[in-house]
């Protein structure tokens, strides 16, 4: 799917698109992830984000290239940034820095 994007006018706010990458950490440990056309953000009631305010979220960017492939923006410093984020304030298990080049 391609989708065309105003390069000139691009800014922070929010675009919708229509696929979002999702991973779990389920039996001590994160999953694959995987691709979602769902933009609803599904929260468990018992969520530590809900009742503690603790929680972590890291927005990748990509772009497509001329030549039809799609480039990812510094995906390693994401995951860097996510992993102190959960080092420092979260007391959280450790973000899976390959799934950031798996895509």
């Amino acid at each position: 799917m391609t989708i065309t994007i105003d390069w000139e006018n691009l800014g922070f706010s929010y675009m919708k698109l229509p696929y979002r990458y999702i991973a779990y950490f389920k039996n001590g440990q994160w999953t694959q992830g995987e691709l979602t056309e769902d933009a609803t953000l599904h929260i468990s009631e018992s969520s530590p984000s809900l009742h503690y305010g603790q929680q972590a979220f890291e927005g990748l960017k990509a772009y497509r290239t001329k030549d039809g492939s799609i480039q990812l923006f510094r995906p390693d410093e994401n995951a860097k940034r996510l992993q102190r984020t959960c080092d420092s304030s979260l007391d959280a298990p450790s973000a899976n820095r390959n799934v950031c080049r798996g895509l």
